[in-house]
């Protein structure tokens, strides 16, 4: 017969695993968020990244840095019996360091978006297995391990310092030794805005870590059943019920208070600094979301998401550093507000304290240190060694071809050609072949194709393109700056005939696309010396 004690255990241990695997899924949303926000030639890389951070940080964490945690516990008074006791320990301890080895990926994957788009693939393995070896074992053994920090009182509940501000240190320091990217900044100082390539990602990998949030701090309060008695008594739900509040109205909150601050000084609501405030206000309560009242929570996540497009504008524009995707203002100044500021008056249960503002604040310099002067030191020796950095030719080519060798979207990498014959220089006219190309705006697509049928040339090859013409510049916003759009988005259609006129299927696709205003865009009539047909070798007239 099962004990009641087992039953307790057993349900408690699940529920733990369960939010590991939460935990784990954020990896799909860290590489959505930073895929999004990188140029297109350097999204694989970027994809990349994160899975060299998955695969090298968790057997790191493994061999080395769960046994440094221990050790560095153990150095400083806490009540740890053996250094590396978790290899082949109980299942208990199994569990515990799977969340753990989470928490170690999630802290090395923040770095990665403030260094991408111009870091070498070997430097992603060899930060990733500094950071879950050495950087963030020493923070989690003077805190969660009973080290000297925990000694004096300092709080951290689900990593609002020892994981999102180590991060975002880290990330803003290696940023810094590595240098902007090229075309980033003027002679002058000034910044020029370079765009990443999807929203669309950079929201969906928001709203996957959005999820996997409630892993990292609902999953970090409950034990769902404690024996009491014989009995099964409901275990820190209650705890649980609490930080899954807070992590809802911290992560809304932060959202609103950005996307505001955001609109004031563009007059736009901003998607991206929307996207970013949410996690900014998630990264602001994580460090106190057990102790957070209702009102704390949206206060934190409030300020958390307010800070940050002034601090961007502040790492961006005074400290001329490149954070591609913002990744201090998001955990590094988000988590440290967070953790300094719960024991502020209606913040929390814990009442105001000024003697723990203190301990907080010293909890943040102390691992902050650890987090600038560790990562300063590898990324200065790394790229003395040329390790760090890739050279300026891959760079300008990206990093897909040039460390990887692949096109993320290879249909886009150049327009595709409907023959392998040469159109002939002279402007002279072939008998029975000919090319209409036409440049025209995309939603007119339908319609061109609707009369291309029309006239009896249904065969066609599309392309999305980009170009310039008469039609004028438009001002984009990325993260709430503006840049001029000069390249608009077209669609070339092209389309060979043989028995039907060129010159009609030419009018018939300009009626069609016609809307009477600049940016309508072009056809052409180019003639073909020679077609063939691959699969049977047909030539001339009969193969179109």
């Amino acid at each position: 017969m099962v004990s009641v004690e087992a039953l307790a255990t057993g349900v408690n241990l699940l529920w733990v695993l369960i939010a590991s695997f939460l935990i784990f899924f954020m990896k799909a949303g860290f590489a959505m968020l930073e895929a999004g926000q990188v140029r297109a030639k350097n999204v694989s890389n970027q994809l990349t990244q994160s899975l060299l951070t998955l695969c090298v940080g968790l057997l790191v964490f493994f061999v080395v840095g769960e046994g440094v945690a221990r050790g560095v516990g153990l150095a400083t008074g806490a009540d740890i019996p053996t250094l590396f006791g978790y290899i082949g320990g109980d299942l208990t301890t199994s569990v515990n360091w799977l969340m753990g080895g989470m928490f170690a990926i999630a802290a090395a994957n923040i770095v990665s978006g403030g260094v991408a788009g111009r870091c070498r693939p070997r430097m992603y393995v060899i930060y990733t297995a500094f950071i879950t070896a050495i950087i963030y074992p020493i923070a989690v053994g003077l805190t969660w391990k009973g080290g000297l920090l925990a000694q004096l009182g300092f709080a951290e509940f689900a990593g609002g310092m020892v994981i999102h501000g180590m991060g975002g240190l880290s990330g803003l320091t290696a940023a810094y030794v590595l240098g902007p990217r090229l075309g980033r900044y003027n002679e002058d100082g000034s910044a020029n805005v370079i765009p990443g390539h999807s929203v669309t990602l950079a929201v969906l990998g928001t709203l996957i870590l959005a999820f996997g949030w409630y892993g990292f701090n609902v999953g970090t309060a409950a034990t769902v059943f404690s024996p009491n008695g014989g009995d099964i008594a409901l275990g820190s739900f209650a705890a649980a019920g609490r930080v899954a509040v807070a992590t809802s109205l911290g992560m809304v909150a932060g959202g609103l208070a950005a996307g505001v601050v955001a609109w004031q000084k563009t007059g736009k609501v901003d998607t991206l600094y929307l996207a970013n405030g949410m996690l900014a206000g998630l990264v602001g309560v994580t460090g106190a979301a057990n102790v957070l009242t209702w009102v704390g929570a949206l206060f934190l996540g409030a300020l958390a998401g307010a800070q940050l497009p002034l601090v961007f504008d502040f790492v961006e524009n005074r400290l001329g550093i490149d954070d591609v995707c913002a990744v201090f203002p998001v955990h590094g100044s988000a988590g440290i507000l967070g953790i300094v500021l719960y024991p502020l008056p209606y913040v929390s249960t814990v009442g105001f304290d000024p003697g723990q503002i203190a301990v907080q604040l010293l909890g943040v310099v102390v691992i902050g240190t650890i987090s600038v002067v560790g990562t300063y030191a590898l990324f200065t020796a790394t790229t003395a060694l040329g390790w760090a950095r890739v050279d300026a030719d891959s760079e300008r080519e990206g990093l897909d071809i040039a460390e990887h060798g692949v096109e993320t979207y290879p249909e886009f990498a150049s327009p595709d050609a409907l023959t392998d014959s040469a159109v002939r220089a002279d402007g002279g006219r072939a008998a029975d072949i000919e090319l209409v190309m036409a440049m025209i705006r995309p939603e007119k697509l339908a319609a061109v194709k609707e009369a291309l049928t029309d006239v009896g040339a249904p065969s066609v090859t599309v392309t999305n393109v980009s170009g310039r013409g008469s039609q004028p510049a438009k001002k984009g916003q990325w993260r709430g700056e503006e840049y001029v759009v000069d390249l608009h988005q077209k669609v070339k259609v092209e389309c060979v005939v043989a028995d039907v006129p060129a010159q009609e299927v030419a009018e018939a696709v300009r009626e069609a696309a016609h809307t009477g205003e600049k940016g309508d865009g072009k056809v052409f009539v180019v003639p073909v010396s020679e077609a063939l047909q691959v699969r049977t070798g047909t030539r001339g007239t009969e193969a179109v």
